[in-house]
């Protein structure tokens, strides 16, 4: 069976992540992370794909690109080929480095721009290894640097200052973005809905009174539910979802 095609963003900004197959690791020590950061730089130039944020994990990527003309899928592949030869060569190992193909979601909005963004800088703490500003392998400090190849423009523009970046960075959020959990999708996500609240459809919960929805969707958040799937699967705002 054909690969599904990918969605791509009118906006032209998309959030992708790539994992180490089985949890493999991707870098072992600090040249690692480099090699991996100079392929950015170097198929970013060759392909036109701007990379305007990053993360690298111990196991796993996520970036934040720009790309109008479709070259994502090259730019990924050329990456992808060019690490996986690098750390099988120096780590003596061979096979496939990643797990299956990236994910990734288009951004079709400034609001979730600036999630994605946001989220991204974040892993570090959210994995509790240090705050954003601390970890040395993402691009919070592009912000202030003249000779990164990270496209730091869009945010500079939302931003302003760097206090006011620093202080996004910082804020306290509940941030919902894509990750590698093929297990909790939306079809999971519906199944939960069926089985907790005995609706056939999520959208149900928009009838409700605000007692009965907001407990509904308290449950819904301690099945696992993330907030950007209740706001996409009830038509519920996110807001509303947050309070409750």
């Amino acid at each position: 069976m054909p690969r599904a095609a990918r969605k791509q963003s009118e906006f032209g900004y998309m959030h992708l992540i790539v994992r180490g197959i089985g949890r493999q690791l991707l870098f072992e020590e600090d040249p690692d992370y480099r090699y991996y950061l100079s392929l950015l730089k170097r198929y970013s130039i060759e392909t036109g794909v701007r990379i305007c944020a990053f993360c690298l994990m111990e196991n796993h990527v996520h970036l934040l690109t720009y790309d109008k003309d479709l070259n994502i899928p090259l730019f990924m592949k050329k990456t992808g080929i060019s690490y996986t030869g690098y750390f099988n060569h120096k780590y003596q190992r061979s096979g496939h480095l990643f797990q299956d193909r990236y994910k990734s979601e288009v951004i079709e909005s400034e609001d979730y721009l600036l999630t994605v963004f946001r989220y991204i800088l974040n892993n570090p703490q959210k994995a509790h290894i240090c705050a954003a500003s601390d970890y040395k392998w993402s691009s919070y400090h592009a912000y202030n640097s003249t000779n990164s190849f990270v496209d730091s423009r869009v945010y500079k523009l939302l931003f302003g200052t760097w206090n006011e970046y620093a202080a996004y960075i910082a804020a306290k959020n509940e941030d919902e973005c894509m990750e590698f959990n093929s297990k909790k999708d939306d079809e999971w996500a519906k199944r939960i809905i069926q089985k907790t609240l005995g609706l056939e459809s999520g959208t149900i919960l928009q009838s409700f009174d605000s007692e009965g929805r907001n407990s509904a969707l308290r449950i819904l958040k301690e099945q696992g539910l993330s907030v950007r799937q209740i706001e996409r699967l009830t038509g519920i705002n996110r807001g509303a979802i947050q309070r409750a």
